[in-house]
């Protein structure tokens, strides 16, 4: 693929690149830079080039190497499953698709084996099925679906909100209110592809409704209800509010909390309209281990 970019501002090349084509890191736009596949005005840049507003540049993204999935008898936590949605308790860890660094063990390849050819393809071959995702290291509830009818039903269910997600995590401090909404649009991070933030630039609106559940000393366990699904939403929500999630290392503090396996975030709640019978279904699943053993701590001071 070979895309062309009209420079509308000053920066560096890299920068610019990385801004305009979201999909691609900047690692992956500065090993391009590093090939020789970009160039301004016909002629090969560095990183560190800053063109004039106006240059041109011609981008050229070599194609992807092809993933080869395959079914893998990976045990299930199956919640719910008809011949129409399937829906698992995911446990932390567990990467929900392939993707180049995790080509195996993921959910999909779990459900490749449990389904079969039961699995709506709208999504590709490398995502089979899936609806939506939760974070490698977010447990709890996540839907599949078994056709393409039900996958457009339930697609449209999360594009209204009428598809209903409930989490539940440890927060650091104390939350003034006992309920609140955050309504902030959520993007890349400027500098930290890997990352999302709250930004007005490239972004997407997103919010999301929480409540008190208990409170402990200098921690807070809050229940969250996404009203949209942004990438790392709940995580980068509940930090910009200056009160990040239990564990998590990114949008938080940045040394594992000794004790801990991972972060307290955890998708206890489904509900959506099923998508042959039209009937309402509301699904729930238990905390994982760590996570009791966490509000256990907490309670006791």
């Amino acid at each position: 693929m070979t895309a062309t970019l009209t420079v509308t501002e000053s920066g560096r090349v890299d920068t610019l690149i990385a801004e305009a084509m979201p999909e691609l890191s900047r690692a992956f736009v500065q090993k391009l830079l590093e090939e020789g596949r970009v160039t301004c005005q016909g002629r090969a840049v560095k990183k560190s080039f800053r063109p004039e507003p106006g240059d041109e540049l011609v981008v050229e993204v070599p194609e992807p190497d092809k993933l080869e999935v395959t079914a893998e008898d990976i045990p299930l936590d199956v919640v719910y499953e008809d011949r129409d949605v399937i829906v698992v308790n995911k446990p932390k860890g567990m990467v929900v698709h392939p993707a180049p660094g995790h080509q195996d063990g993921t959910l999909v390849n779990a459900l490749m084996a449990h389904c079969g050819a039961d699995l709506s393809g709208i999504n590709g071959v490398l995502r089979p099925g899936i609806v939506h995702r939760i974070d490698k290291d977010t447990s709890g509830l996540i839907i599949a679906a078994k056709n393409d009818a039900a996958h457009r039903a339930l697609a449209e269910q999360l594009a209204d909100h009428t598809l209903s997600r409930t989490y539940e995590c440890v927060v650091l401090g104390n939350l003034r209110e006992d309920s609140g909404t955050v309504d902030a649009p959520v993007g890349r991070h400027p500098t930290d592809r890997k990352r999302m933030c709250v930004t007005e630039k490239n972004a997407k609106p997103a919010v999301t409704h929480w409540e008190v559940l208990e409170r402990y000393s200098g921690y807070t366990y809050v229940r969250c209800r996404l009203e949209t699904g942004r990438t790392h939403q709940i995580r980068v929500h509940m930090a910009y509010i200056g009160h990040p999630i239990l564990g998590d290392t990114v949008y938080g503090a940045k040394k594992p909390v000794p004790g801990l396996e991972g972060q307290c975030l955890h998708a206890k709640r489904l509900r959506f309209i099923h998508p042959a019978t039209k009937e309402p279904v509301e699904l729930e699943c238990e905390l994982p281990g760590y996570f009791v053993k966490a509000l256990e701590r907490l309670r006791r001071g």
